[in-house]
C-alpha cells in the first residue's frame, strides 16, 4: 500500500475540479475502465506528491506536462519526483499537454503498451 500525505487531500480534490484541457481529454479515454479493464485514478496522492493519473494494477503513473515543466528548475524538481516514485516501485510516463490534446490516440496507445507490460 502506498503511503500518502493526508494534508494534501483537499488540494487533490480541488485539482480534480479544475483539470486542464489536456487532463480532461485524457481522462475521458481512461475513466470507467475504458482502456480495456484497467482502472485509473486521477489526482492521486502518493507520498508528498499528487500525480495526474495512476493505474494501481500496472503501478503506472502518468504525468501531463505544460510549458512550465520545461524550465531547468522544474525539470530538476520533476526528476526528483520521478526518482521518488520509481523508488516506490512505480513506472512514470510523461507526455506534453500538446500531445495529450493533439495526439490523444498515440498517447493512449503508449499508455496501453505500458499497462500491458505489467498485467492485472
Amino acid at each position: 500500500m502506498l503511503m500518502y500525505n493526508n494534508s494534501l487531500k483537499e488540494f487533490a480534490k480541488e485539482l480534480r475540479k479544475r483539470m486542464t484541457d489536456a487532463e480532461i481529454r485524457l481522462w475521458a479515454r481512461l475513466r470507467l475502465h475504458r482502456l480495456k479493464e484497467y482502472r485509473f485514478q486521477r489526482q492521486r496522492i502518493i507520498g508528498n506528491y499528487i500525480v495526474d493519473f495512476y493505474c494501481p494494477s500496472a503501478k503506472l503513473v502518468i504525468e501531463l506536462d505544460g510549458g512550465q515543466h520545461y524550465s531547468e528548475e522544474k525539470q530538476s524538481a520533476d526528476s526528483q519526483r520521478d526518482d521518488y516514485l520509481k523508488g516506490k516501485g512505480l513506472r512514470v510516463l510523461r507526455f506534453s499537454n500538446t500531445d495529450a490534446l493533439t495526439n490523444t490516440d498515440a498517447v493512449v496507445e503508449e499508455i496501453l503498451r505500458h499497462v500491458e507490460q505489467n498485467p492485472l
